[in-house]
């Protein structure tokens, strides 16, 4: 696994399993907010390396 976007990919589907477990109570609740975290943390992700993409070190 060399890939950093894989790397990411798979840290957002634990963080987000993790997090809907903890906060929703009725499975259905989960799976819609475990779907909804995860496409935040990818999004996020994705967008904020474009960002960094202007500003080389």
């Amino acid at each position: 696994m060399e890939s950093h976007l894989v790397l990411m990919v798979l840290f957002a589907l634990f963080v987000s399993v993790v997090f809907a477990a903890l906060t929703e109570d009725d499975l259905r609740a989960q799976l819609v907010a475990g779907a909804k975290l995860f496409g935040g943390f990818v999004a996020a992700g994705l967008a904020l390396g474009w960002i960094l993409l202007l500003f080389p070190l």
